[in-house]
Parts: C-alpha cells; structure tokens; sequence
C-alpha cells in the first residue's frame, strides 16, 4: 500500500514539474499532474531504454528525470493535437 502512495506522489510531482515546464499547469489540476506524471515515467522510461540501451529504475533523481522528460514529451503530443483540433 505505502508503495502506491510513494508512487502517486512521484507521479504528481514529475507531472507537477513538467506542466509548470510547457506552460499547462493552469489547464490541469493535481489529477491530471499525476497521470501525467506516471504516463511520462513509462514514456521517459521507453525513450531512456531505447536511445540509450539502459534503464532508471526506482525511486531516484535520475528517475524522477527521465519521468519528467517523458511527461513533457506527453505534454507536448497533447498540445499538438489540440492546438490541431482547434482550427477545425
């Protein structure tokens, strides 16, 4: 149970970070920060694995990193698509 609530809490604060980075903290609120949060960790964590053959695991400044570089890059698709969807 406490590994849930640690979890959770990393979420919202990579989340937290990367929306006050692309500027859509004001759009969202604490839900979504966390599952943005935890959608960029597995995001960041594929991008990591991918580009560079290695992984960050666990709870770590180099984990809450790469959660928020994958978090941003979610932010960023996000952004796009409605940015696209909004001159229809």
């Amino acid at each position: 149970m406490v590994d849930i609530i640690v979890w959770i809490i990393f979420g919202a604060l990579a989340g937290w970070i990367a929306s006050m980075i692309m500027n859509t903290n004001h759009e969202q609120g604490a839900l979504a920060n966390i599952v943005v949060g935890i959608l960029g960790a597995f995001i960041g964590g594929f991008l990591m694995r991918a580009l560079t053959g290695s992984s960050v695991e666990g709870f770590s400044l180099p984990g809450l990193l790469v959660a928020i570089l994958g978090a941003v890059v979610l932010l960023a698709i996000v952004k796009t698509f409605r940015r696209g969807s909004s001159r229809v």
